[in-house]
């Protein structure tokens, strides 16, 4: 505590008011952009042991020079804390690197079937039984729009093993007819609760399942090894070093996630510090203590206590599922209104509500409430998926609840994506703490906001349409999650659609045009990646911002994006990232060791 203090002190009086230890690291000569209260700017900057102990001018930083000292010449280039990630699946993300993926493509269903065709190749001696789970199917944009994707698909192609794809969105899988026969879906196979078994007219299952119909299915597929969580662990930290991601949330982290992640962390390549959400089901929200329980049990093997400079692991957010995606085909997105439907033809449509808000909630209003009120009172953060504003509505009444009926509990809840809230609802975020998570690179024309949402919300909805800008303007603590790999991993890209609510212009004339509705300022969207989602994740006190006595947690970039065309934020790049005062990836940094 007193190293701390004096290196506070330090740093705001003139040197040499007070004598220094050398520092280990030093950097000179910057745009350091310290993101602090009053977003400063300064040249240079020092650690010592994880911790940024001097900001301010070059001369000061030098003071502390000595020599072990590696001093850093940004030569005039830009520094910025490291980014924050408040909502990914990180070994589903490694785990895609190293699997048979289509890529988030726009496909026709023969491409779909020839990138499989190639991975079954790749493995010609694997047996009629060994599972083939293909992943990061852009289900949306399948070509032509609209068209029918059901298991005849996968059982046109030559081979006899299970197969499942997966929806890069994460809610939808598309299973051939021997992995139904394997799961025992069948006709007669009722919904699970939160979930979805797709039928043809005769009943029969098509091979399409939503939400946790999906586990039906997946429950049979052998998890991988061990030595295969780990290397996928090991390929996602690597892949958010050259983003500059610097600490991140696991928003649906099953105990094989964080095993593998503390088997990394045992071994010192943790890079990353690294935040578990497990799951609650909706089967378990009438009686939730044995899942309640096994929480628990996980926080008290795995969370290594207070943040150090160090990466380590926490165990202190959960999960819970409100709903699904509110674009089609799957619409399991709760509403407050009716989904429009064409009540016309194709040439001639004529779009009108139609007779479904979506399914029922996954966690409803009576469950919830009492479910959050037991979360919180063992200490944990509920992290809420909603993307319709039915659910959004549900999950803020039940916050509502739990600050009338506990005004001294310190719990910091979050509601993941947040695509359609309703306007009476933007001020409550803010009176009621409770933090939208958003997933910027949505804000923009696609496949999902376009075909599958503009139609089918009606013109005034689609108009509020994934409402940064509006829950902004009603000072809602605003933390951004890629939600990857639901989406390439690509933060940068998400920060210019934040900004400009513009798709990348290769997408195509039906996608150029913005978004309707307001987006952040680039102040704002840089914070939510920063200062926002340490809040998130209750690590404000210690990262998101560059001030003396915080982690060195910090990047450098090839060019200042505070300074350049919102346009030019898509094509940053890294040139090293810096974890607690290490370096953990670096590009083409320029960097000496003082003599």
């Amino acid at each position: 505590m007193k190293a701390r203090l004096l290196a506070t002190i330090a740093a705001v009086l003139p040197l040499p008011a007070l004598a220094q230890p050398a520092a280990d690291t030093v950097l000179t000569g910057g745009q350091i952009h310290l993101l602090d209260a009053a977003d400063r700017v300064v040249p240079a900057l020092a650690v010592r042991d994880g911790r940024v102990v001097y900001v301010g001018a070059d001369a000061g930083a030098k003071a502390l020079v000595g020599p072990g000292t590696h001093v850093i010449d940004l030569a005039g280039g830009a520094v910025m804390p490291g980014l924050i990630d408040g909502h990914m699946h990180p070994l589903a993300g490694g785990l895609g690197l190293l699997s048979c993926t289509l890529d988030y493509r726009r496909l026709t269903i023969p491409e779909i079937q020839g990138i499989i065709r190639g991975c079954l190749a790749k493995d010609p001696g694997a047996g009629d039984d060994k599972w083939l789970v293909v992943i990061n199917w852009f289900q949306q944009e399948t070509q032509p729009l609209g068209v029918e994707t059901t298991r005849a698909l996968l059982d046109a192609l030559p081979t006899k093993r299970p197969i499942l794809i997966s929806s890069s969105f994460g809610h939808s899988s598309l299973a051939n007819t021997r992995a139904l026969e394997l799961a025992g879906i069948t006709a007669k196979t009722p919904d699970p609760a939160g979930g979805q078994i797709h039928h043809d007219a005769a009943g029969a299952p098509t091979g399409l399942l939503e939400d946790m119909a999906q586990g039906l299915v997946t429950d049979k597929v052998p998890p991988p090894s061990e030595a295969e969580t780990q290397a996928a662990a090991r390929a996602a930290l690597a892949a958010m070093a050259r983003q500059g991601i610097t600490g991140f949330l696991d928003a649906v982290a099953p105990p094989s996630d964080i095993a593998a992640f503390a088997a990394v962390e045992k071994q010192g390549g943790l890079t990353a510090r690294a935040h578990f959400a497990p799951l609650i089901e909706p089967k378990d929200g009438p009686a939730p203590d044995a899942a309640i329980a096994a929480i628990v049990a996980l926080r008290t093997q795995y969370d290594q206590g207070a943040l150090r400079p160090q990466p380590t692991i926490t165990v202190r957010n959960v999960k819970l599922f409100m709903d699904g995606v509110i674009t089609a085909p799957a619409q399991t997105g709760v509403m407050l209104a009716p989904y429009w439907t064409n009540h016309g033809s194709a040439d001639h449509p004529d779009w009108r509500p139609g007779p479904t808000t979506g399914p029922a909630p996954y966690f409803p209003p009576a469950v919830l409430a009492p479910l959050i009120e037991k979360i919180a009172a063992l200490g944990f953060d509920p992290h809420m998926h909603a993307d319709g504003d039915g659910a959004v509505r549900i999950a803020l009444d039940a916050v509502a609840a739990l600050r009338a009926a506990h005004p001294a509990y310190d719990t910091r809840p979050a509601i993941a994506h947040d695509e359609i809230v309703d306007p009476a609802d933007y001020a409550r975020y803010k009176a009621l703490n409770v933090v939208p998570v958003l997933s910027l690179q949505w804000e923009k024309r696609a496949a999902d906001t376009v075909p599958g949402a503009r139609d089918q919300m009606g013109p005034e909805r689609f108009a509020r349409l994934e409402p940064s800008g509006f829950l902004a303007d009603a000072a809602a603590p605003i933390a951004y999650g890629s939600d990857w790999p639901v989406d390439p991993l690509d933060e940068w890209f998400a920060l210019k659609v934040g900004v400009t609510r513009r798709n990348d212009p290769a997408a195509g004339a039906d996608y150029v045009a913005p978004l309707p509705g307001p987006g952040l300022t680039l102040a704002q969207t840089v914070h939510a990646i920063t200062t926002g989602a340490a809040y998130e994740l209750r690590e404000e006190t210690v990262a998101g911002s560059l001030e003396p006595g915080k982690f060195a947690d910090l990047i450098l970039l090839d060019h200042d994006i505070f300074h350049d065309a919102p346009d030019t934020l898509a094509k940053t790049t890294v040139k090293f990232t810096m974890v607690g005062g290490k370096v953990v990836y670096t590009a083409d940094a320029k960097d000496k060791t003082a003599k």
